[in-house]
């Protein structure tokens, strides 16, 4: 008995039919057109990398649990990325003497990590990357953070479904050591601690803190710096707040953009200063939906010279998880604007000739494969999401006509065949 393959896609992986397709590409494209307002340009890479520089540069977590690795048939130890920030800094580094920095930079790669599936986590996911290189300028976070908002209101987002939350590494460092008595060599597990804040209990965290060494009092005081918000800034030396571009960004006319938040500190070892994360108001997504952050030498991995950076990473598992939420993911396009049908086969070729004019008008035209009856075809084109059919008669055809039926209405009338791609745009137009 024939043993069948599994129709399943491997697990944490998705297939993506032509409907669910239909509505990432109109999303996609919202964003990428907003991106590029801004003066991004795309580039892309490849989707194997060295696995050191990941074990460099991306942090414990992915690391040592989510990357997949190979092995080629030369030894080289392979990794499938798990995201692309690694890659634009190995790029950058390897052309920097002939960019002009600084430079703006955006990729839509599709990226692979080793995680337990769930809401808002798959095992393969499309992220849409962002980044300035080459520029220390408070302008860069500003214009991080007006490209966020625009990117999420283009989407239909308002103000009150999502927020900003931001934070500087170097102010909670300084806020830590100076203000609850943490030791230089401590901060990396605290930061881990304020990490996973949100999603523990008190008791869980302050058992965690007494096992980083941190006694009650050290404990208190790091709550009260957690949940101080922007009066935070006031406690501490005008030489820190001074040389932050978080501070630059809160006193700006984006500031209203953003919130000043003390909890986020992102995972990923490369961060070194600004970090942020966009946070869904509703209690439906209790979790970032992206984030990002500044690096100060991302590419040191690759060259000698520093290149400082910012940018971010928009997943879209979480982003679609978003737009569910709240109501705002487009409806699929129809399979074509247009279907032109033959009355018999022996109208087929004008059929096609019709088609290929409408086609070059800018229509999305289809032409039956197989014959079927004009009533049959009329259906089938309205199911496929058509606004309109063009028939074609053997007797109409002699004249130099066709027939354009408007599928909503029910209305048709007789064209020169010559004029039918005008006809099925001003009605689309109408309807728009």
């Amino acid at each position: 008995m024939t043993e069948y393959q599994p129709t399943a896609p491997y697990r944490g992986t998705r297939d993506f039919l032509p409907d669910e397709m239909s509505v990432r590409t109109q999303v996609f494209h919202r964003l990428y057109d907003v991106i590029e307002r801004f003066g991004f340009r795309r580039y892309d890479g490849p989707q194997l990398e060295p696995a050191e520089i990941y074990e460099a540069k991306s942090g414990e977590e992915i690391a040592n649990q989510q990357l997949y690795t190979l092995t080629d048939q030369g030894g080289r130890r392979l990794a499938l990325r798990p995201e692309m920030t690694p890659s634009a800094a190995r790029m950058v580094a390897g052309n920097a003497g002939s960019l002009q920095f600084p430079v703006r930079w955006y990729s839509h790669p599709n990226c692979h990590r080793y995680e337990r599936p769930q809401r808002g986590r798959v095992r393969e996911h499309w992220q849409i990357n962002v980044d300035i290189f080459g520029s220390e300028a408070a302008a860069c976070e500003i214009e991080m953070f007006e490209l966020i908002d625009s990117m999420m209101r283009s989407l239909g987002a308002d103000e009150d479904t999502f927020v900003i939350r931001v934070n500087d590494r170097q102010l909670l460092s300084a806020a830590l050591t100076e203000l609850v008595g943490v030791r230089t060599d401590q901060l990396g597990e605290v930061f881990a601690l304020v990490d996973r804040w949100e999603k523990y209990d008190s008791e869980r965290l302050a058992a965690d803190a007494a096992e980083i060494g941190l006694d009650d009092k050290q404990f208190a005081g790091l709550t009260d710096v957690l949940g101080a918000g922007t009066s935070l800034l006031d406690e501490l030396p005008d030489e820190v707040t001074g040389n932050s571009n978080v501070v630059r960004a809160l006193r700006s006319s984006s500031a209203d953009l953003i919130r000043f938040d003390p909890h986020i500190v992102r995972g990923l070892a490369y961060y070194t200063s600004t970090v942020f994360e966009v946070f869904d108001t509703s209690g439906k997504n209790n979790r970032a939906l992206f984030g990002g952050g500044r690096y100060a030498d991302l590419a040191g991995l690759f060259t000698p010279k520093q290149i400082p950076g910012i940018g971010f990473g928009m997943g879209d598992v979480t982003l679609f998880d978003f737009l569910d939420t709240h109501g705002l993911s487009p409806a699929p396009r129809g399979e074509v604007d247009v279907v032109v049908i033959p009355v018999t086969a022996e109208q087929d070729d004008a059929a096609r000739t019709v088609a290929r004019t409408l086609r070059r008008a800018g229509l999305r035209t289809s032409v039956p494969l197989e014959p079927r009856k004009l009533g049959k075809e009329i259906t089938r084109a309205d199911r496929a999401g058509a606004r309109a059919v063009v028939i074609v008669g053997a007797e109409e055809w002699q004249d130099g006509t066709v027939t354009v039926r408007d599928l909503g209405s029910g209305d048709q009338r007789q064209v020169p065949h010559e004029e039918a791609a005008e006809a099925i745009s001003t009605l689309l137009g109408a309807d728009r």
